[in-house]
């Protein structure tokens, strides 16, 4: 790989948070007016999640920090981590006109163990959406673990590999393998304008690099790295519209196939402990 995937993905990520700041997707203004509201990924994660009040907690690859303000409003002492200083701008306004008190640190996610305390955290929280941008998911584990404090616990919900290696877009709505199920040292170029929220933005940026990485292969780099499984569930939604004409929305904004959804694992959570 000759391409820096770091350099190419900040670009479009940096180009993308005010449009995803502005947009309703993310719905910014609920946020403001009403003290309790959660995204709706956090709201979706609250059964398994649990009560978090008093954890110190970090989320990972955070982008402009709406689901990082949730975990803190249900109260956890929250930290940020992001490479993108513009998705980090958004996160800290946001945060210092909610007075939610999280500290927002930028970082790629690899560095995060040198950025931030090791050994530090009770919670490691990593979004939907976030592993694929990854080139190795050993070597996020490996962060994970040295991020966590004895007794600390990963939470993470995350599109399923099975979902990421279908063709985009269906062809005709079939369910089509098309993209690769297990990490590969070669990424997966895409080169696409638009986003994943409405927005009438035009992006320049849109050229981006990612890797998919095979359930096992997540699994045994976190148990290879000493966490122990908790929890492990596979969803037949997503928390967006993943096949536009071909889905359909559930409550909570979560997104599935209208036709036959038990067809295909749409996301996965999983909750791992570090012994302690």
């Amino acid at each position: 790989m000759t391409e820096d995937y770091r350099a190419l993905n900040k670009a479009s990520w940096d180009e993308r948070a005010p449009a995803h700041a502005a947009s309703p997707g993310y719905n910014l203004a609920a946020f403001r007016s009403d003290p309790a509201y959660l995204s709706d990924v956090v709201r979706f994660d609250l059964p398994l999640l649990g009560d978090i009040t008093g954890l110190r907690g970090v989320h990972l690859q955070c982008h402009i920090g709406t689901d990082t303000i949730s975990l803190a409003r249900l109260g956890a002492r929250m930290t940020g981590l992001d490479f993108s200083p513009a998705a980090l701008a958004q996160a800290r306004a946001l945060n210092e006109e909610l007075g939610a008190g999280v500290d927002f640190v930028e970082a790629d996610v690899y560095d995060a163990a040198t950025a931030l305390p090791a050994g530090g955290f009770d919670l490691v929280f990593t979004g939907i959406g976030a592993l694929c941008w990854l080139p190795s998911v050993y070597r996020w584990a490996e962060v994970v673990a040295t991020l966590l404090k004895p007794g600390g616990r990963l939470f993470i919900r995350e599109g399923h590999p099975m979902m990421w290696a279908l063709a985009d877009p269906l062809p005709e709505g079939r369910l089509e393998l098309d993209l690769p199920y297990f990490e590969r040292e070669e990424p997966i170029v895409w080169d696409e304008g638009g986003t994943y929220v409405e927005t009438d933005v035009e992006f320049e940026h849109n050229r981006t690099l990612e890797w998919n990485h095979g359930l096992g292969e997540i699994v045994t780099a976190l148990l290879d790295h000493g966490l122990v499984l908790e929890t492990f569930v596979e969803h037949d939604s997503v928390p967006w519209d993943a096949f536009p004409g071909w889905s359909e929305e559930r409550p909570g904004a979560e997104h599935r196939l209208k036709d036959r959804p038990w067809r295909l694992p749409h996301s996965y959570t999983i909750s791992a402990r570090k012994p302690g």
